[in-house]
């Protein structure tokens, strides 16, 4: 059981490389580079959307978002470019995706905005 579950981890670094390589390949569909290049930041990012301290929530992104977005990136790619794709994600380090981080922060910054504009007492006329 834990060597599949080793496996199966190691399947998924694997494919967020791949992704990630998707995302810049000019022979990829527009809609599954924008797809595969959304899961790859956001998987790459060290920053989640849900911050893991939160008790349960903390790790669904990771559990399920991750894996949903991989799923669906992978079935829009053509299987012989994402077989490219994962032998040359094989051979390569894992990148670090600073627009991943940087989508997650406008991320928290919008939904602060949007909860202080909801809840901001506001006078009566």
């Amino acid at each position: 059981m834990r060597s599949r579950l080793k496996r199966w981890a190691r399947a998924i670094r694997r494919d967020v490389v791949a992704l990630w390589l998707a995302a810049r390949d000019p022979r990829v569909p527009w809609h599954a580079k924008a797809v595969a290049g959304l899961v790859a930041a956001y998987a790459l990012s060290p920053i989640d959307l849900i911050p893991d301290f939160i008790p349960v929530l903390g790790y669904l992104d990771d559990l399920i978002l991750v894996p949903l977005g991989i799923l669906l990136a992978i079935r829009l790619i053509p299987d012989e470019l994402m077989r490219e794709f994962r032998a040359e994600a094989a051979r390569r380090e894992r990148p670090a995706s600073r627009l991943g981080i940087a989508l997650v922060i406008l991320g928290w910054i919008g939904a602060a905005a949007a909860l202080a504009w909801l809840f901001w007492p506001r006078q009566a006329a």
